[in-house]
Order: C-alpha cells, then sequence, then structure tokens
C-alpha cells in the first residue's frame, strides 16, 4: 500500500482541502490549539479590513483535535505546491512536522502550517468579542470571513469532535449578522 505523505487539517483544509485525499481520519495533535489568531489579508479578508484565521499554536497541555489527510505519494509533489501556494502567501505560517495520534490507532508524522507568533499578522489573545466583531465585517478573496468560521463549526460537528470556543464564537458571530 502506498502510504503517502500526510497533512493536519485543523480549520479550512478539513472542509475544503482542494487536493486529491487518499486517506482521511480523525487525528488529535497533543501540544497544539488552533485559535483565531492570523489577520487574513487575503482569503477572508484586506488589508484595509483584515479577517481572522485559524492558526495552530504551540500549547502544552492542550490537544488540537482535526483530520489526518493523506495524500498519495505520486500525487504530493502536485498538491504540496498547491498547499504551499494557498497556506504560505503572506508566510504567516510555518510548515512543520507535527505527530499525530490517529483515531484509528496509527501515529503518523504530518505536515501542519502552524503560526508564526513573530510575525505581523499574529494577533492571538484578542477576547471573543473582538473576534466576533472582525469575523462578522470581513470578507475577502475566498468570501466571507464569517463563512470560514461557519463551515469549521460545522464540519466539526459533523466529525463528533465540537470545538465549544468556536460554537460560543460562531453564535456571537450570527448575532451580529442579524
Amino acid at each position: 500500500m502506498d502510504e503517502g505523505h500526510w497533512l493536519f487539517g485543523y480549520g479550512s483544509l478539513m472542509w475544503a482541502p482542494e487536493f486529491p485525499v487518499a486517506e482521511q481520519v480523525i487525528a488529535q495533535a497533543d501540544g497544539w490549539r488552533r485559535s483565531f489568531c492570523l489577520r487574513s489579508i487575503c482569503h477572508r479578508g484586506t488589508a484595509d479590513r483584515p479577517g481572522l484565521v485559524l492558526g495552530l499554536e504551540a500549547a502544552p497541555g492542550h490537544l488540537c483535535t482535526g483530520l489526518a489527510l493523506r495524500v498519495d505519494a505520486a500525487l504530493w509533489p502536485q498538491a504540496h505546491a498547491a498547499v504551499r501556494a494557498r497556506e504560505l502567501v503572506t508566510e504567516a505560517y510555518r510548515e512543520a512536522a507535527v505527530p499525530l495520534a490517529l483515531a484509528d490507532g496509527r501515529r503518523v508524522r504530518a505536515l501542519a502550517y502552524v503560526m508564526r507568533p513573530d510575525h505581523w499578522q499574529y494577533c492571538g489573545g484578542l477576547s471573543a468579542e473582538a473576534q466576533a466583531a472582525i469575523i462578522a465585517a470581513a470578507s475577502g478573496g475566498r468570501g466571507p470571513n464569517a463563512d470560514y468560521l461557519f463551515n469549521t463549526v460545522a464540519h466539526l460537528d459533523a466529525m463528533g469532535i465540537p470545538d465549544a470556543e468556536l460554537s460560543d464564537l460562531a453564535a456571537r458571530v450570527r448575532a451580529r449578522l442579524t
């Protein structure tokens, strides 16, 4: 069997990978957490009105549950180039090999795009209300920032791994949009 290469999706890669996925398995990354800590000036916001997207932040004692995505080795060069073009557009993320515990008991190392806290787009620590205000108002090349949040929450819920913090944030954003 072709083992291929693994990517860790904790945000939009879970619901819109945009590359051929040979296998997907729920996975946990120990010592990491997802948070809305990246000002998006391309995909979900603009330079004049940045949005917020998820970043994977180092967080000892935390677990981030997401989706491990396997790409066949023959397709990896093209898939990797496409993901890099998407995720490294402003170099706010860096590529890292992250150990994952898969729901089926396997352990793999996956490529993950992790937040660079030294990057000018990093904005960790914003209150939920501040995040909601930004997300409700922003839109970029890939559409409304709120859609990014809503799609992420819906996908996590559908996989049976709800994220209470993101669900609360989605409720705050919906309240601002009504």
